[in-house]
């Protein structure tokens, strides 16, 4: 396999969609044994202070996964609010409503994902947060 420069896989990078690419990270923290989110997990725990064991549950509860469980009736008013918070294509948006349900945001903040959830069903879809 030929080498590729920083510029080749930024191009590469910009053809993808925010799930592909969201994979493409899994795999490669996977393959490489590493973690993306390291860096901000360090500076994010000195300033837990004293809270011990509480800090890492704390932390799982502050992302959360919001779940696309059915379009309901009003397919393509769903489909565009999939576009508004996802910046997915139209053919990437339309697939994935279709597909569902479907993870349409993962490890998001607890605030976007209430956003999310009610222009979702503001829309006429079902969502789930987890």
């Amino acid at each position: 396999m030929a080498k590729l420069n920083t510029e080749e896989l930024l191009d590469a990078f910009k053809e993808m969609t925010l799930i592909e690419l969201s994979e493409f990270v899994k795999k490669f923290e996977e393959t490489f044994e590493v973690t993306a989110a390291a860096p901000v997990a360090v500076a994010a725990a000195p300033g837990a202070g004293g809270a011990g064991a509480a800090a890492p549950a704390e932390e799982e509860k502050d992302e959360f996964d919001v779940i696309l469980e059915s379009a309901g009736d009003k397919k393509i008013q769903v489909i565009k609010e999939v576009r508004a918070l996802t910046s997915l294509g139209l053919k990437e948006a339309k697939d994935l409503v279709e597909a569902a349900p479907k993870p349409l945001l993962e490890k998001v903040n607890k605030e976007a994902a209430d956003k999310a959830k009610e222009a979702l069903e503001a829309a006429g879809a079902t969502v789930s947060v987890k």
